[in-house]
C-alpha cells in the first residue's frame, strides 16, 4: 500500500500532549529501543534484528533506521508488532523497502492471530476508526480521508513463539491486556521484559469512551503470569524501563490488584441494583492502590474502568425508562424548548452554576437548549455556552482522552452542531 493511500497519522501524534518522558538507548547488549510511537525494540540475533513496532510515519521510521544502523548493520530478520492498535507499525512498508533495497531477504512480519480479526473489523467499520482517530487527537471531522493503514503480518501466532538462536533466545508470548492481540518479548538469560501494551507507565487503559470492551481481569491475569518470570528489567510501552525486581513486582501486582479491586467493587454495587451513574458517584478509590506513579491518569481514568466493568454485566438501559424507548433526540430537545416559558433563565442558571466552580452541573442546565436543533439566537447561544463548559472541563480534567473528547466537542458545537456526532 503506498504513502498516499494510507492515514499518516503523525499529526495524530503531534496532537498529543501527553508528555511521557521518551526513552532511547541500550538495554543490554544487543538490545536497542530506537525511536518509534512508544518503546520499539530492536534485538540483534546471529539471523538478524528481531524488530517490535515499526513506527508512526515513512520520517519516523526512516530516523529509526537510521539509529539502529549505528548500532549495527545486521539485516532485519522479523518484525513483531506489539499490538492491533493504529499508529504503532503504519510504517512497516518502509522497513520492508530499506530491506529490499539492501538487497535482504523480505523479514518475517509476525502478530498475533486475534490482531488479523481486529484489522479486518477496522477495515469494515474505517469510517468509525477515522472518527475515532479526530476526535481523540483533536482534528477536524472529515479531516481524514485516507485508508487506514493495515499491513498484515505474514505469520500469526496462538499462546507462544520462540525466535532468536543459540545466541540469544526470544519468547514471544501472547498477553492479553489492552488489546486481545498483544504480545510480549521475554530474554530469559538477559532477564529482560518487553511488555509492550500490557505494561504503561499510567493507570491501564481500559473503558476509553470510543473503544469496544475491554476486560480488566484479563490484564490483570496477563500482569500477575509476567510478574512470575521474574524480570529484572521491564521496557513499558512509553518511558524509561523499570528496574530492580523489588520495583518491578511492585508495578505489576500492584496493578493487577488495582484492577481486581475495582471488579469486586463495581459487581458488589451491580448486585445491589446500583446504576452506572450512581456506582460512578460512591466508589472512593483507595490512595494505596491508586495515588501511586504508576496508575496515574494520564490516558485513562478509573471511572472508564468502572464503566466498562458494568457494560460488561449489563445491558446497555440506564434504569430510565424514559430511555428505554426514546423518542428521536432533536424532537425531545424541541419539545423541552418549546415548553420553556422563559429559556434566558436557563442560560443565566448556567452561566451561574459554572461561576460557583460546578461546571458539569451547568453542563447538565445548559443542554436543556443546547441540545435542540434550528438555529434560533437563543439555542445558538447555549450551544456557544456549552462550548465554553466544554474547553472549562478540558482544563479540569486529567485524562488525555477526556481532555480530547471535551476540546473536540466543542469544537462541533461552537461550528453549529448541536451535538458531536461527527455526521459527515
Amino acid at each position: 500500500m503506498s504513502g498516499k493511500d494510507e492515514i499518516d497519522a503523525s499529526a495524530a501524534a503531534q496532537a498529543n500532549p501527553v508528555t511521557v518522558p521518551s526513552f532511547t538507548g541500550s538495554l543490554a547488549r544487543g538490545v536497542h529501543v530506537v525511536g518509534g510511537m512508544g518503546n520499539a525494540l530492536s534485538i540483534e540475533t546471529n539471523l538478524g534484528v528481531v524488530q517490535i513496532d515499526t513506527g508512526i510515519s515513512a520520517p519516523q521510521a526512516r530516523k529509526m533506521l537510521a539509529n539502529l544502523r549505528e548500532l549495527t548493520d545486521a539485516p532485519i530478520h522479523a518484525i513483531a508488532y506489539s499490538h492491533g492498535h493504529l499508529g504503532y507499525n503504519n510504517a512497516v512498508g518502509t522497513w520492508l523497502e530499506a530491506a529490499a533495497e539492501r538487497g535482504e531477504e523480505p523479514p518475517r512480519v509476525i502478530a498475533h492471530e486475534n490482531l488479523v480479526k481486529r484489522w479486518k473489523r477496522y477495515r469494515e467499520t474505517e469510517g468509525l476508526q477515522q472518527l475515532f482517530v479526530e476526535l481523540q487527537f483533536r482534528m477536524p471531522v472529515g479531516s481524514i480521508n485516507q485508508r487506514l493503514a493495515l499491513h498484515m503480518p505474514s505469520e500469526t501466532f496462538r499462546s507462544a513463539m520462540r525466535l532468536g538462536d543459540a545466541r540469544r533466545e526470544i519468547q514471544i508470548l501472547w498477553a492479553p491486556s489492552e488489546t486481545d492481540d498483544a504480545l510480549v518479548a521475554w530474554l530469559p538469560k538477559e532477564r529482560l521484559l518487553y511488555g509492550g501494551a500490557a505494561i504503561t507507565p499510567s493507570i491501564p487503559n481500559v473503558g476509553t469512551p470510543l473503544r469496544s470492551l475491554r476486560d480488566p481481569v484479563r490484564w490483570a491475569q496477563t500482569l500477575d503470569r509476567l510478574a512470575g518470570l521474574d524480570p529484572e528489567i521491564v521496557v513499558m510501552e512509553f518511558g524509561p524501563p523499570l528496574e530492580g525486581k523489588e520495583t518491578i513486582q511492585q508495578v505489576l501486582r500492584g496493578t493487577s490488584s488495582a484492577l481486581r479491586w475495582l471488579r469486586q467493587e463495581v459487581v458488589a454495587r451491580i448486585n445491589r441494583g446500583m446504576g452506572i451513574l450512581e456506582i460512578l458517584h460512591e466508589v472512593d478509590y483507595p490512595g494505596e492502590l491508586f495515588n501511586v506513579p504508576w496508575m496515574k491518569p494520564l490516558y485513562g481514568s478509573p471511572d472508564y474502568i468502572v464503566r466498562d466493568i458494568f457494560r460488561a454485566e449489563t445491558g446497555w438501559w440506564d434504569r430510565n425508562p424514559t430511555h428505554l424507548h426514546p423518542a428521536h433526540p432533536d424532537w425531545a430537545a424541541s419539545a423541552v424548548r418549546s415548553a420553556l416559558s422563559d429559556p434566558g433563565r436557563i442560560l443565566d442558571r448556567a452561566r451561574s452554576l459554572a461561576s460557583e466552580g460546578q461546571t458539569q452541573l451547568a453542563l447538565h442546565v445548559v443542554d436543556l437548549l443546547a441540545t435542540a436543533p434550528g438555529e434560533e439566537d437563543i439555542v445558538v447561544e447555549a450551544r456557544g455556552l456549552k462550548a465554553e463548559f466544554c474547553l472549562q472541563l478540558a482544563k479540569e480534567a486529567s485524562s488525555f482522552v477526556s481532555q480530547s473528547l471535551y476540546v473536540s466537542s466543542a469544537s462541533i458545537i461552537s461550528g453549529g452542531a448541536s451535538k458531536p456526532t461527527g455526521v459527515r
